[in-house]
């Protein structure tokens, strides 16, 4: 069972490991938008872009619904901020340190 458990949250975590999703998630943080926005607000063709927004659906970061012939996304849980701020501040610290020894590094002659 804790194999399972496992499993589940390497499945959820290989979603969020693109850059592209990770920019849609950040697009719709605010608001909805349609499949024809999303794309023109990150300049890729909708072709590439359906892939993507399926697999964030399918594990329930993202909801769509449909309004005669748009389709519309939006974040199913805000909760995934949750997730992605801790890691971005990890982040920031680990580029901080790096600047920091690469500054004293400049320092030595």
């Amino acid at each position: 069972m804790e194999e399972l458990a496992y499993k589940i949250k390497s499945d959820f975590l290989r979603v969020l490991a693109h850059p592209l999703r990770l920019q849609i998630i950040e697009l719709l943080k605010r608001q909805e938008e349609k499949v024809g926005g999303i794309a023109k607000g990150l300049n890729i063709p909708q072709s590439s872009l359906s892939r993507h927004l399926l697999a964030l659906r399918e594990a329930g970061i993202l909801k769509s619904r449909q309004q005669g012939t748009v389709i519309y996304y939006a974040i199913e849980d805000k909760g995934i901020f949750r997730v992605l701020r801790p890691i971005a501040e990890m982040l920031r610290k680990k580029l901080e340190k790096t600047a920091t020894v690469l500054t004293s590094l400049g320092k030595e002659k």
